[in-house]
């Protein structure tokens, strides 16, 4: 019997697989990506925010949190001008070296990898702030939303710290609990929070993004 629910389980997660490779090489937005030489289809939902608003308006200092595998650099890279430009990115995972990125590896959720991010960026002010940070899902909703929220949580709270007058902050949310009152504290701080989710979003992700404009 155990034999026979091992081979089940095995065909099942063959079945699965096979879905997931199937989509993902029949992805459009995974073969614009290998065009456009970015690092991951993710980019593209960047592309779309920045195309319908003014989040790189005039920015010359980003921040990235949660950048691997750094295809939200690449595009960052494309939008910010200037002498002294600057781009911070910080992931769990570790990146292929980007030219023009300043990159530390180690866990947002850390006091020591905050002050190390903070002291990375020098006291500099910050124009625009990108958190696509999600935790490791365990699939059970109860457990995955409030770790979630509290990322985004930290994610504000750093902007608190870095952020330039009429900033701007892009944020990856799951709708659930928390999300409304996170919504209102963005709205506390900002002049203008919409709530987008790009074509480049898989349709059966719950993801959503908060484009919060104009700190105050």
């Amino acid at each position: 019997m155990n034999r026979g629910k091992t081979s089940s389980s095995k065909k099942s997660r063959s079945k699965s697989s096979n879905r997931w490779l199937k989509e993902h090489f029949d992805d459009v937005y995974v073969r614009k990506a290998q065009e456009h030489g970015y690092r991951a289809r993710s980019a593209f939902k960047l592309v779309e925010i920045s195309d319908k608003y003014p989040i790189f308006k005039n920015a010359t200092a980003v921040v990235d949190l949660g950048c691997a595998p750094g295809g939200w650099c690449q595009v960052a890279l494309e939008h910010i001008q200037g002498p002294d430009v600057y781009l911070a990115g910080l992931d769990l995972l570790p990146i292929e070296p980007i030219v023009g990125v300043d990159f530390i590896q180690g866990d947002f959720l850390e006091d020591s990898v905050l002050e190390q991010l903070l002291q990375q960026v020098g006291g500099r002010k910050i124009d625009l702030v990108l958190c696509d940070i999600a935790p490791n899902f365990s699939g059970v909703n109860a457990v995955d939303q409030p770790k979630s929220i509290y990322l985004c949580e930290l994610a504000l709270d750093f902007c608190h710290q870095v952020m330039q007058e009429n900033g701007a902050f892009v944020v990856k949310l799951f709708q659930g609990e928390g999300f409304d009152q996170y919504i209102q504290d963005l709205k506390s701080v900002f002049g203008q929070v919409i709530i987008y989710k790009p074509k480049a979003s898989r349709p059966r992700s719950r993801e959503v993004y908060a484009v919060a404009m104009g700190y105050k």
